[in-house]
Formats: structure tokens, sequence, C-alpha cells
């Protein structure tokens, strides 16, 4: 049996906190009541909509085994004997962390990137868990908040621990990969994203590169050799305690080498080379990017010392989540529409490789692709020419019709021949009718924006509209 996660004496250890008498141990750790389980720690952390507090008394209701609240809150609940008193929750929250940190001896990766953070997370996870007892950043949690909180809960038996860690300004990777230590630490590429909140790309590739500054000594550096920001990311490995520097890409020099990638409607296969010695395997999903980041993941794996065969055979398992390449056939009359779901968040690197994933799926005869695109935030003045610039993948990759959202996405309406325009709106919300009035049986459909644009209202609307299809469960694997 598992010991629990967290005693009394460990939390006031790390914390220093006054700490109620109906608590003894938890075993879990939760900062949403709504996915809080019986026996988890309740952080009441201050975000930028809710403060924690307010649910306080939820959590305990709910079975939480206590809330560390701050002092200044605790007077809210005198009574209650599971409350564990703190100045500030956040900060004992990374004091925790950071203790968890330094009781295990799991290895350790940390993964950052412009594009293909959580799709490489989660393939990492899935190779590891394969050969060790693993844990990993839960969605998207690589933020101020979500590290020390997947730090919190990384149990002491774990044998490998897989964190993602993200940023959109300057020195916010560098106290995250402090807290993390990675032994491996993985930038999957560099591209502009958050732009608005940077001179140049040359700023982004500094900002990934604080990852390395919290490589253990002798840690590996992951890089994409094909990125034309290579060199400024080895240069920061290199400034770092890294050991060595381990490539991947399609470049001729790249370590792990793809020599040939084929996307397929439903999957993708790697003829590729690890250090030399060759490897073909197959993603259970498609997209090039994803065959490209899966190389990482091989990188990352030989650094740890991982079974390579075991960590390729894993990636035939990989699925796509919800909003991020989700793939649903909806019954549309008497054949069936593709929909793929990429509403989760958009950058010009990801939307270009949606619309290019939109241009392998093979059609029937009549059948078309369908984009419905929303608004690429973040990314300052050239914000409209990046997505004007989006035309041209459009035009490559056969896409018959264009659903636009959002003010940005006017540029590329004035750059796409006026019949592949099927309608423009200001939100999502305002397509959903002529998106769901569009569809013919045997088309493909995509839809993705920024996660502001809420693009997840019409792939909601589309599926109670027209529910699985019979050939949904083969998509399902």
């Amino acid at each position: 049996m598992n010991s629990p996660l967290w005693t009394r004496d460990e939390i006031a250890a790390a914390t220093g906190a006054r700490i109620g008498g109906g608590f003894a141990q938890a075993t879990g750790a939760s900062i949403d009541t709504r996915t809080l389980e019986p026996g988890d720690l309740y952080f009441a952390i201050k975000g930028d909509v809710h403060d924690g507090h307010d649910f306080v008394q939820a959590a305990l209701e709910k079975g939480a085994s206590a809330a560390i609240v701050s002092e200044e809150k605790a007077p809210t609940f005198a009574g209650s004997d599971r409350l564990i008193v703190v100045p500030d929750v956040l900060d004992a929250m990374r004091r925790m962390g950071r203790a968890a940190r330094r009781r295990t001896d799991a290895k350790i990766v940390a993964i950052t990137g412009s594009v293909g953070k959580t799709g490489t997370k989660e393939a990492m996870r899935l190779a590891l868990s394969r050969q060790g007892v693993t844990h990993a950043s839960v969605a998207s949690y690589n933020n101020h908040w979500g590290v020390p909180l997947t730090l919190a809960r990384m149990p002491r038996e774990t044998e490998f621990g897989v964190f993602e860690i993200g940023m959109n300004h300057a020195h916010e990777i560098l106290p995250l990969t402090g807290m993390v230590r990675p032994h491996v630490a993985v930038i999957t590429t560099i591209e502009p994203v958050h732009i608005e909140f940077f001179p140049s790309l040359w700023g982004i590739a500094d900002a990934k590169g604080e990852i390395f500054s919290g490589l253990e000594p002798g840690g590996t550096a992951v890089i994409s050799r094909d990125n034309a920001y290579f060199e400024r990311m080895r240069a920061h490995a290199y400034a770092s305690a890294a050991g060595r520097v381990v490539t991947f890409g399609e470049h001729e020099t790249a370590d792990v080498r793809a020599h040939r990638i084929i996307v397929k409607p439903d999957h993708s296969i790697v003829d590729a080379t690890i250090f030399g010695q060759p490897l073909t395997y197959r993603i259970g999903t498609a997209g090039r990017h994803i065959a490209l980041n899966s190389l990482s993941v091989l990188a990352a794996s030989h650094a740890l010392g991982a079974d390579l065969a075991l960590v390729a055979l894993s990636f035939a398992e990989l699925k796509p989540p919800v909003g991020r390449g989700e793939r649903t056939m909806l019954a549309v009359g008497d054949r069936e529409v593709l929909l793929i779901d990429e509403s989760y968040n958009a950058n010009p690197a990801s939307m270009r490789a949606a619309l290019a994933n939109l241009g392998a799926v093979e059609l029937g005869r009549g059948a078309r692709r369908i984009a419905v695109l929303g608004d690429m935030k973040e990314l300052g003045e050239t914000g409209p020419r990046l997505h004007a610039e989006l035309a041209e993948a459009v035009e490559t990759n056969k896409i018959d019709l264009v659903f636009a959202a959002g003010p940005l996405m006017q540029s590329l309406v004035d750059a796409l021949p006026k019949a592949k325009v099927a309608a423009h709106a200001q939100t999502s919300a305002a397509l959903i009718d002529a998106v769901r009035a569009a569809v013919r049986p045997g088309d493909a459909v995509t839809v993705k924006g920024s996660l502001s644009m809420k693009m997840a209202l019409i792939v909601k609307a589309l599926k109670d509209s027209y529910g699985a299809g019979p050939a949904a469960n083969a998509l399902k694997g």
C-alpha cells in the first residue's frame, strides 16, 4: 500500500503552518472543488477570477482532509479543526512542491516550447508509464500555480516525473524550472506565440531557454535541430549545468532523426534513426508536427535510460485529447462527417498544422474540407499579417470553405478568394447556425481558434445536432 501523500509533520516542516487537530494526513491535493476527491488537501489560492477561500466550506463538506488557508482569512472559518493556516497559500504550495521534489528519487523531465508542450508531455507520460510509476502534469498545468501544484501532488514512490512549463513573458520559466530541477529539459520549438509580449522571436527563444537553468548538474538539454533558433537555444544549454545537448528533427545532423514521415487520416508512421540505430514506429494520431515531437520524446527517453523499443510501441496508443485534435464521426444524412476538434487554442504554427491535417483527410466524391477558424491572440502588431498569411496554408491544403470568427480574421478573409469564404462573424456563437447548416454528408470539418474565442461552442453545437455516427468508435481505437 502506498504511503500518504502528505503527513502532518511533513507539512509543518515544509511550511511552518499552524495545523488543526482534525488533520492527520492527505492522499491528494487540489485547488478546485469541482474535481476534489475525498482525502485531498484543498489549497485556497486566490486566482485572477476567484478566491479559493470562498470555496473552503464546500471543499471540507466534500471530504477534503484539510483546507490550507491564509492567516488573514482564517478567522472566517473559526470552529473548524481541519484548517492549515499559513501566511500565503500560494507560497505554501510552492514550499510543499519543493519539499516533494527533495524527497523523490524520480527521474524528472521538463518540457516547454511555443507549440506542442501538452501533446509532447502526454506522449512522454504514456511512454514512461510503461516503464515505471509516472507522475505528470494534468491538462496544461504549466504556470505559476500549475507547476507547484503538480509537484505537491507527486507521490514519493514516483519513478518518472513529467512536467510541462509554460510562459507568456520573460523570466516566468526561471522560478518554475528551479522548483522542478529536471534531469532532462526539452524545448519543442520556437514560434511567434505570445509575440505581443516580446520584442522579437529572439526574445521568445531566450525565454524558453530559461528552462535549462534549472537542469540538474550533468543533465541533458533536448533541442529541435530544425528550428531557426537552434544556435540560440544551444547557447542557453551550454550556459547551464547541462552535461550534454541532444538534438532531434529532420536535419541531417540530428541525433534523433526522422528520415520519412507518413501522415495518414488517423495515424502517422515514422522512419527514424536514434543515434544511428534505425527505428520505425506508428503513432495513433495524425500530424506531421506530432511525429516531429515524438522524436523529442525518444531523445528524452534515451537520456533517461528508458527502453526505446517500449517507448516506440507506446506511441501507437497515443490519442489526441479533447480540443487538441480529437476526431469524432457525426451522423449527417446517409453518410458521416469527420469533426476534428482543435478548439483548445491557436497560434500561427498550430493553425498551419491543423490545416495540414485537414488537408491530409481523404474525401469521397463531392465532399469538402471545411475550416472554422477563430482569431489567434497575443500576436501584437504582427496579428493582421500572421492571419493573412494563413491564406497560403488554406490554398496548399485544398480547404474548400472557411468560416471565420473574430476581428483579426478579417485579414484572412481579405486574403482569400471570395468563393472560399463561407461566413465571417465577430464571435464564434454568431457562426453556429451557419456552420451547422453548411455541413453535408462526407465533409471533414476542423474547428480551431484561441481559447478566448470559445470555438468549442461550435464543436458542441455540431455534436449536439448530429451525434456520433456508427464509425465513431473506430476513431477511439
